[in-house]
């Protein structure tokens, strides 16, 4: 009996050992746990940091920028107007260079400072109720100056049948800009084709086809990404800031929609966002 006291004394002895062993390792574990976790708050913080500074930038930056570039767009109008005396056919071409590169510009500063508001969660969406031929006609109007100076034809379907929409007319608008802009840049000859149509009973799409060079399929994933651009050489003369695709992304998330592209090099391409017809989703009076 004797033995058999000191035998469980013995074994209760070691089980207490190896519990306090196994409790100081828990200790320590959940302190290097405690300490891996501050570690990646600190991280997390310093990205967010990092991310604010940068949007800050960029739409600090964005604002400065839009002043000198108004100007120097106001001051070839009056160049190009003649209102302070005739100018030389050179003259007329070199203002004419000058306002190119100028707006050229302010669209590249106008894409970083969207994307500094969509990263800073500061754009908003304004969505009310809206006719698709009224989209199409202000569409119209706003290339036709660059269409009457090009060879390629720009074709708007006529959206027959289709219901009103609700949803942010001015984001489908520039989505829709960036797709028909793209599609007149990378188009040499032939046409650009808008068209709308109802995708489901409760979403519509808007596509923008062209006779232009076309991407091959490898490189269709990285279109929308930013600052993506294609390695050709025409996209080597047309300069941009390789956003406007990851902005067009952007604004069809935030409409509760997406993008999507069709294209075969030497064809032509098919831009393409679908977007619900409404985007809310309880019911909403139409006005």
């Amino acid at each position: 009996m004797a033995e058999t006291a000191a035998s469980l004394a013995d074994e209760v002895k070691r089980l207490r050992l190896e519990g306090d062993a196994l409790r100081a390792e828990l200790d320590e574990t959940n302190q290097g746990v405690l300490a891996l976790y501050a570690e990646l708050d600190m991280q997390a913080d310093q990205l967010r940091q990092a991310s604010d500074l940068k949007s800050r930038f960029l739409s600090y930056m964005s604002h400065e920028f839009r002043t000198p570039l108004g100007s120097i767009l106001s001051i070839t109008s009056l160049l190009v107007d003649e209102l302070d005396g005739p100018l030389s056919p050179e003259q007329h071409t070199q203002v004419g260079f000058i306002r190119s590169s100028a707006s050229e510009l302010r669209e590249m500063v106008d894409d970083l400072l969207d994307l500094a508001k969509i990263e800073a969660g500061r754009i908003s969406i304004s969505p009310a109720w809206f006719d698709m031929f009224d989209l199409f006609s202000a569409l119209r109007g706003m290339f036709r100056p660059i269409v009457d100076a090009s060879s390629v034809d720009l074709i708007f379907e006529e959206p027959a049948g289709l219901p009103k929409l609700y949803t942010d007319d001015k984001k489908l608008a520039q989505i829709l800009r960036n797709f028909i802009s793209n599609a007149l840049k990378f188009t040499l000859q032939g046409e650009v084709r808008v068209s709308a149509g109802m995708e489901n009973d409760r979403e519509i799409r808007f596509a923008v086809q062209d006779t232009g060079l076309g991407i091959p399929a490898e490189l269709h994933n990285n279109l929308f990404e930013d600052f993506s651009q294609i390695d050709s050489p025409l996209q080597k003369r047309l300069r941009g800031t390789g956003l406007g695709l990851s902005l067009c992304k952007r604004f069809a998330e935030l409409l509760g929609g997406r993008v999507g592209v069709e294209s075969t090099p030497g064809v032509g391409s098919l831009f393409y966002v679908i977007i619900p017809l409404s985007i809310a989703n309880e019911n909403v009076d139409e006005a």
